[in-house]
C-alpha cells in the first residue's frame, strides 16, 4: 500500500461520500421489486464463484440483500449508510455490519473473498479504495467485482424513468478497461472477466433462457461485467519442495532417462513412477531404477484402476511436495524444463502452470496435422470456456500447488468424476477455485521408446463429450 493511500482523504473526496450516504439514508432509497430479483440473479453467479465455507466481506452492502442471497461459512458487510445497515441488520441478524467507507476501511482479520457490487462507481477515490483491501486480504485473497457495462448506460436511465430501478446518487461509469487499470495501479492483477446477464430481472422462463443459454454466446450485449482478481503475486517462502508424478504404461525404455533428465528443484525432488497396466517390462524396470538410483527420492506403486487420471490421482495420494507435478513418461516434454514451471509457481506469476507445445517449432512428427488442428480448437474451447487464455488443453504436464490440489479434490463432487485424463479434471477444478491459469510454452519431442497411448478418434469423441459437459458447469450456468 502506498503512503497515499495512508493520507487523510481530501476535502472533496469526504464531501462525495457524505452526499452519497445522505442519498441512501433518504427515506426513499428502498430496493424496487426488480432490484431485489437482479441482485438474486446477481447473488447466482456469486455462488458460483464462492466457496460456501469462505468468509465473505462485502464493500456497499447496502440493505443486506445480495449478502442474504450469498453462501457463505462468515458474512461482513460496510456501508456508508447508517438507514441501510440497520435494515442490513435486521435481515441478517447472523452477520457483522459496520458503517465505514471503502476509501478508510480499517477492519480486523482478513477475508477469504471481497466483494464489491455496483459499488464501484460510488466510490470517492476507485484506486484509495482497492488499496486498502490488501489490509484484509491474503495472498489467496479473491476480489469478486461487478458492475454495469457502458452499453447499458441509456436502459438503465430508461429504468428510472419507469420506475423500475430506485433513484440513484450521481456516479461515475467505469469501463471494464478503467477497472482493469486501476486494479493494476493498486496492486491487484486480473485473473478474469465475466459479462453475465442478458436478461437483468428474475422473470420466469425469459430471465433461463436469455442469462444461461444466450448470454454466453453474445457476452458483448450483457448488462453486468463480472471480474476477478487477486493480490499481485510474491514469492512463496521457505522454498518449496516438488513431486513429479510420472504416469507409465508401456514406457519401459523412458523410465531411466526420466530420472537421469528431471533436474533437482526447490528444497528437494521426489519422482512418483505410477505404473498402469503395462504389457511390457514396464514395472520390472521402476523396481530396478528405484534400486539403482538410491541417491534420488523416488517412490513407486501401481495404480489401482485405469487411465491416466486414475494413476494421476493416486500419485498425488501418496505426494508430500509442495509443489506437484505431471510429467508424461514419454519424455515428449523434455524433463529439463520442468524449471520454468516450477519458478513460475514459486515465484507466485501463475498458480496452474500449463505447458504448451504450440508456441515453439516441434520435431516434425511430433504431432500429426489432424492432431495439431484438432489441439487449436479445443484451445479456443476452453479459452472462451475459461476466461483465462488457454492455448493448449492436451499438454500433459501441468503444475500446481498440493494445498491448491487439496481444495480441488475436496470439491470434485461439482464436475464429478468424469475426466479419464486427470488434466481436465484439474484445469477445470483451478477455475472453479479461481485459480490465475498461465500458459508455459515448452519444446515438443518425438517419443523415442513406444507407442502414443492416445487413440484419435475415440479419445477425440471423449474430449467433444467434456467440452460440452464443462460448458454446461462453468458458463451455461
Amino acid at each position: 500500500m502506498t503512503p497515499a493511500n495512508h493520507a487523510p482523504l481530501s476535502a472533496l473526496a469526504q464531501e462525495h461520500l457524505r452526499s452519497i450516504a445522505a442519498a441512501f439514508d433518504a427515506p426513499e432509497a428502498k430496493l424496487t421489486a426488480a432490484a431485489r430479483s437482479y441482485r438474486r440473479l446477481l447473488a447466482r453467479h456469486y455462488n458460483l464463484l464462492i466457496p460456501a465455507d469462505a468468509s465473505v466481506l462485502e464493500i456497499g452492502c447496502g440493505d443486506g440483500e445480495l449478502l442474504a442471497h450469498i453462501r457463505a461459512a462468515k458474512k461482513t458487510g460496510v456501508d456508508l449508510s447508517a438507514v441501510q445497515l440497520a435494515r442490513a441488520r435486521a435481515r441478517l441478524p447472523e452477520a457483522t455490519f459496520l458503517q465505514q467507507s471503502g476509501e478508510e476501511l480499517d477492519l480486523p482479520g482478513n477475508f477469504d473473498v471481497i466483494v464489491l457490487s455496483e459499488t464501484l462507481n460510488f466510490a470517492a477515490d476507485v484506486e484509495r479504495l482497492f488499496a486498502r483491501l490488501h489490509s484484509v486480504s491474503t495472498p489467496q485473497t479473491r476480489l469478486i467485482l461487478n458492475f454495469h457495462s457502458n452499453l447499458w448506460h441509456p436502459l438503465f436511465g430508461l429504468a428510472h424513468a419507469c420506475g423500475l430501478r430506485s433513484r440513484q446518487p450521481r456516479s461515475s461509469w467505469l469501463s471494464r478497461h478503467d477497472v482493469a487499470s486501476l486494479l493494476a495501479l493498486a496492486g491487484w492483477e486480473t485473473i478474469k472477466t465475466q459479462p453475465r446477464l442478458l436478461w437483468p430481472i428474475g422473470t420466469p422462463l425469459l430471465a433461463p433462457l436469455c442469462n444461461r443459454i444466450l448470454a454466453p454466446l453474445v457476452p458483448a450485449l450483457c448488462s453486468t461485467i463480472f471480474t476477478i482478481a487477486r493480490p499481485q503475486p510474491r514469492p512463496l517462502a521457505p522454498l518449496p519442495s516438488v513431486s513429479v508424478v510420472i504416469p507409465a504404461r508401456n514406457e519401459a525404455g523412458n523410465i531411466e532417462a526420466a530420472i537421469q533428465r528431471t533436474p533437482q528443484m526447490g528444497a528437494w525432488t521426489e519422482l512418483i513412477f505410477v505404473e498402469g497396466n503395462s504389457t511390457d517390462n514396464t514395472w520390472a524396470e521402476i523396481q530396478r531404477v528405484k534400486a539403482a538410483y538410491p541417491d534420488r527420492r523416488i517412490k513407486i506403486l501401481q495404480q489401482p484402476g485405469k487411465g491416466k487420471g486414475d494413476a494421476v490421482r493416486a500419485g498425488y495420494g501418496v505426494a508430500e511436495g509442495d509443489v506437484l507435478m505431471i510429467l508424461d513418461a514419454d519424455l515428449t516434454m523434455p524433463p529439463e524444463e520442468l524449471p520454468k514451471f516450477y519458478d513460475a509457481v514459486a515465484c507466485g506469476h501463475a498458480e496452474f502452470a500449463n505447458g504448451s507445445r504450440l508456441v515453439y517449432p516441434m520435431d516434425k512428427q511430433a504431432m500429426q496435422f489432424l492432431n495439431m488442428i484438432a489441439n487449436h480448437c479445443f484451445g479456443h474451447a476452453f479459452s472462451w470456456m475459461l476466461g483465462q487464455r488457454v492455448k493448449d488443453t492436451l499438454c500433459g504436464t501441468k503444475v500446481l500447488r498440493r494445498d491448491h490440489y487439496l481444495k480441488i479434490a475436496a470439491n470434485r463432487s461439482y464436475f464429478g468424476e468424469f475426466d479419464p485424463f486427470g488434466d481436465f479434471d484439474l484445469l477445470f477444478g483451478s477455475d472453479k477455485l479461481n485459480l490465475k491459469i498461465v500458459d508455459i510454452p515448452i519444446r515438443y519431442r518425438e517419443r523415442t521408446y513406444g507407442a502414443t497411448n492416445i487413440h484419435r478418434w475415440s479419445h477425440g469423441w471423449l474430449l467433444l463429450r467434456m467440452v460440452a459437459f464443462a460448458a454446461r458447469k462453468l458458463k451455461f450456468v
